[in-house]
């Protein structure tokens, strides 16, 4: 069997340092907008921009970039964002606060009729708060910073997002107005609730969150008992920016666990529902696993060694309930690395040494993979995707710091609009303060 064989340091430096190349270079430098993927005339993602502001700290402790051309680059983001369009107009920027999903590269409107999107704005504005944190010298520049990801923040309608009911819409649509999908469920939303109920200026009701973990679904399988998410990123996404070590919500405080414990049993029961293999996929073991939402080599029947195959494009693949095709994604693997690093630095290994995923890609692991389908290009490791994606990039760079140094969660504990948000969840524990924390101003 594979003998892991990783220098942890060296290859976790290269892992973070290809991957922030992704935003160096797939960036508009006169808007700060970020491609979505690796695809001649894709659009730019909100939620990468906020993972690409995320890493700019990083960027700066690593040595990768100059604090002022970081700076720089953060500034032009923030005044774009501060000063587009916002409004009801279906080729607006963003209204009420948040952003459409999808924005075009160049001009920074909405591309592709896509939503006013809640969840993603949430992740951009994730992302402000952060830098909002990091740059804090006393210079002109820097005060910039924080007063525009303070002002973006506080703009945020998160009451306009309920639609006069108590959870959370996906979203709106200028055609025909809020979606009928809301955040129920536990999920990536998380940071969603917090971020909401953190607000001073249009807060959501604490009733908000009850509604939403009201609709949670305990369950037990492949040797763990946790809350149940299929799609790994949902375990992952919100503990980016938060460290849920010792948090505990009243739902967490009735199974005795938190959010950090569950993400490290989601991350095992991954591993073991590949190394059990139900549908006997290629490739699936110990030292390969990591399904979540991506794109696949379909949508295609095909009968492969006897078996039929339904293969998929774009889904949320997830563990146990699937759907599952064989297709894999490396970055997700990455970004457990805070749960379980005794499971996923071996795993890293085997993409690298053995599966050879970084071979000839300019930001290291591409979108994802899958060993069982028959690439026609005669790929001795199968189908692998095309391209990159900005929302894959980001939580490899962030969660490869957060498990080296902590630097995000320290930024995010300092946060007052996340510990207010917290407190008004109802956590407790952990590293939050004792009492209520009063809601000053960033700057």
């Amino acid at each position: 069997m594979h003998a892991p064989k990783l220098t942890v340091e060296p290859e976790l430096e290269k892992l973070q340092r290809e991957a922030f190349d992704y935003f160096l270079h797939e960036t508009n430098p006169a808007n700060g907008l970020v491609m979505d993927r690796t695809v001649p005339g894709a659009p730019a993602s909100i939620a990468a921009v906020g993972l690409g502001l995320s890493s700019y700290p990083i960027a700066v402790e690593r040595g990768y970039l100059l604090r002022d051309t970081a700076v720089e680059r953060i500034l032009t983001t923030l005044r774009f964002f501060h000063n587009s369009p916002q409004g009801p107009e279906p080729d607006a920027t963003g209204y009420r606060g948040f952003y459409y999903h999808f924005l075009d590269m160049q001009t920074g409107r909405r591309a592709w009729q896509c939503e006013l999107s809640t969840m993603d704005s949430a992740l951009l504005l994730a992302g402000i708060l952060s830098i909002g944190r990091y740059f804090d010298l006393n210079t002109p520049d820097e005060h910039e910073i924080r007063m525009l990801a303070e002002a973006l923040y506080l703009r945020a309608d998160w009451q306009w997002a309920q639609n006069e009911a108590v959870t959370v819409t996906m979203g709106w649509k200028p055609e025909c107005g809020f979606l009928s999908s809301r955040w129920r469920g536990y999920d990536e939303a998380l940071i969603l609730y917090i971020l909401g109920l953190g607000s001073p200026t249009h807060p959501l009701h604490e009733s908000s969150y009850t509604a939403w973990t009201a609709s949670y679904e305990w369950r037990s399988g492949y040797g763990q008992e946790y809350l149940y998410a299929g799609p790994l990123f949902a375990h992952q996404l919100s503990h980016i920016w938060i460290d849920f070590r010792g948090l505990q919500d009243a739902y967490m405080r009735s199974q005795g666990s938190d959010y950090f414990e569950n993400s490290r049993r989601a991350t095992y029961a991954q591993q073991e529902y590949a190394i059990r293999n139900p549908l006997k996929f290629k490739g699936y073991s110990r030292y390969c696993w990591g399904l979540t939402a991506c794109n696949g080599p379909g949508p295609e029947t095909l009968t492969v060694e006897g078996v039929p195959r339904q293969f998929f494009g774009y889904v949320a693949r997830g563990v146990p309930d699937g759907p599952d095709d064989g297709t894999l994604s490396p970055w997700v693997v990455v970004a457990s690395l805070p749960f379980a690093p005794e499971i996923v630095l071996p795993t890293i290994d085997y993409f690298i040494y053995e599966f050879k995923l970084k071979v000839g890609n300019p930001y290291g692991f591409k979108s994802s993979f899958n060993p069982t389908y028959p690439e026609r290009s005669a790929n001795p490791y199968g189908w692998i995707s095309p391209y990159h994606c900005g929302l894959n990039q980001g939580p490899i760079i962030l969660m490869i710091e957060n498990q080296r140094t902590g630097l995000l969660w320290r930024l995010m504990r300092a946060c007052p609009y996340v510990i207010h948000g917290l407190e008004r969840a109802g956590f407790t524990g952990g590293w939050l303060p004792p009492h209520a924390a009063s809601v000053p101003s960033l700057y």
